[in-house]
């Protein structure tokens, strides 16, 4: 080898086997988001005995070759010189890979390849099955979804389908991105169709002295997916029913709210990114969490938001529930089919800080505020459980209200039913909690403590005799302390002494909503398949580091 010619180095490509359809599956098509009906996780030998596969692996090198330089018509037909493969090419159909290494489904995360400018690949065999679970997978769209640290290219088929501007699918979307591409469409029970997936180590301009491995290898079935749209803003019809005059004061006298975007399957717990200026919020059905930025882009953020596990079917609403950010900026979730609650951390990884109460598993975490001295307050329903309260997975005996302060968890009420909403006043004096259950409609209040604890609850506010849909649903406060809860027929605004102001009634019912915009004076409002906003004159409570400095 002469000083030109790199040493061996390696290229990760998953070859899964999963047989033709003849639906043009190789064309480029949005990919559905949201809640599969059906996983197959391939990093585990259940996955992989599931569809009758074998993981096999090879590294490659990167040799000399021959080629010729640019001619007058821009082709390689000049004179001859020498540059760059680099071998095997594996993404073919019919490449024989029968004397590769056979992996350990469960080792695909182990690192491989020669570190630095790398590359090798993985290939499997895979059957549609007839059944996973309870699923039958006739006639059903199938995803194929990998993240390789750092890079992935993705072939069907023995061909890799582009297109110019193209981010993702089947070729590089990012730095450790996810690839995710429909590979089969209307499949049928037997077919196999073949995927290769390349990746390369990371960035290339800069080879770093890590390796390549697999993050995840899942194939996703469903038969039916709603894609949602931002739509452009328009104003919609709203009904203010004015309680009391400070409602004036409150949402002006020409009140408007426009919608942003809609089709999703139901949308929750949504929070403003100061740092980037875009809101987030839950679709626990879908299982996504979505982002809408000021410019009007909407984009999955993060999917399997959740939930990921093999029962996902079961689930009403596996995904994340209420968001928020710590003091430090930092994402926190309420996973429900996951029951826990997590962080993002600034790299991206996940730090689960609560799953379990004295050794049981909670709920499923619906809805969370931070204090500024860093507690954290949560509810946990059981509205994440396929059955609810009846739910044989339900291991708690009680829907409870926790705090966790410096690490320790402790329940701070286990009286409601159903709680859900939850707040703070802008003093921190008060912890607010709405209960969702049609027979008892109230807002509870009680006095926050300096170690968590919570003392002297009472109900604050009762709606149980209220007429129209729904019971107590999302709570949050604005600056001057007024509650803005999400309740029979609208949402209502009360004031910190629990007068009821006013209510706020939008074409769908809204079931929660966060402030956003620099000045904290647009409200965000989700509401069940859409997304609304609307401008009000009294900036909100928002969390973040901008907001969570010491309280007086």
């Amino acid at each position: 080898m002469t000083g030109r010619t790199p040493h061996l180095v390696a290229a990760i490509a998953v070859a899964l086997i999963l047989g033709t359809t003849g639906s043009g599956v190789h064309a480029l098509q949005e990919v559905p988001t949201g809640q599969p009906e059906a996983t197959i996780d391939l990093t585990t030998k259940e996955g992989v005995r599931l569809i009758k596969g074998e993981w096999r692996y090879s590294d490659t090198k990167i040799i000399e070759v021959d080629f010729k330089a640019p001619g007058p018509d821009g082709q390689p037909t000049g004179k001859t010189i020498k540059t760059y493969d680099y071998t095997p090419h594996a993404g073919g159909a019919d490449f024989d890979d029968s004397r590769w290494e056979v992996l350990d489904p469960t080792t695909l995360d182990k690192r491989r390849g020669a570190g630095r400018l790398s590359f090798n690949w993985y290939r499997i065999n895979i059957t549609i099955p007839e059944r996973i679970g309870q699923f039958d997978s006739t006639g059903s769209t199938v995803v194929f979804e990998t993240s390789v640290d750092d890079y992935a290219e993705v072939w069907v088929d023995g061909e890799l389908p582009r297109q110019a501007g193209q981010s993702g699918g089947s070729v590089v979307k990012g730095w450790n991105a996810s690839n995710r591409l429909i590979i089969g469409r209307d499949v049928r029970p037997g077919q196999k169709i073949q995927l290769a997936v390349f990746g390369m180590n990371g960035p290339i301009s800069n080879p770093p002295t890590n390796f390549i491995w697999m993050r995840l290898a899942k194939l996703e079935f469903s038969k039916g997916s709603t894609v949602p749209i931002a739509v452009t803003p328009h104003e919609v019809n709203v009904e203010v029913i004015r309680k009391d005059p400070a409602m004036d004061a409150i949402v002006g006298p020409n009140p408007k709210i426009f919608k942003l975007a809609e089709g999703f399957k139901f949308t929750e717990g949504p929070v403003w990114i100061p740092n980037g200026s875009y809101l987030l919020f839950s679709d626990p059905n879908s299982n996504v969490i979505y982002k809408y930025t000021k410019d009007g882009q909407l984009s999955p953020f993060r999917e399997k938001s959740g939930y990921a596990g093999a029962d996902i079917a079961e689930y009403g609403q596996p995904g994340s529930n209420g968001l928020t950010l710590d003091r430090e900026g930092r994402l926190t979730i309420n996973e429900h089919g996951n029951r826990r609650v997590i962080r993002l951390e600034k790299d991206g990884t996940a730090t689960v800080l609560v799953d379990r109460y004295e050794g049981k598993r909670l709920n499923s975490p619906n809805d969370l505020v931070y204090k500024s001295d860093g507690t954290l307050y949560f509810t946990d329903p059981p509205f994440g459980l396929p059955k609810f309260s009846a739910d044989p997975r339900k291991e708690l005996p009680f829907s409870g209200v926790y705090s966790l302060y410096k690490g320790k968890l402790q329940v701070i009420s286990k009286e409601l039913s159903g709680p859900n909403g939850i707040a703070l006043s802008p003093d921190e004096k008060y912890l607010y909690v709405g209960n969702w259950d049609e027979k008892k409609k109230v807002v509870m209040r009680y006095e926050a403590n300096a170690d968590g604890a919570v003392s002297n609850g009472r109900v604050f506010f009762d709606m149980t005799t209220a007429r129209g849909e729904d019971a107590i649903d999302g709570v949050k406060v604005d600056q001057q302390g007024n509650l803005y809860v999400s309740g029979p027929g609208g949402l209502w605004v009360i004031s910190p002494a629990g007068k009821h102001l006013g209510t706020i009634i939008a074409p769908k019912h809204i079931h929660n909503m966060a402030w956003g915009d620099e000045d904290g004076k647009t409200l965000y409002l989700t509401a069940r398949t859409t997304l609304y906003r609307m401008r009000l004159n009294i900036p909100g409570e928002r969390p973040g580091p901008e907001t969570t400095e010491k309280k007086p």
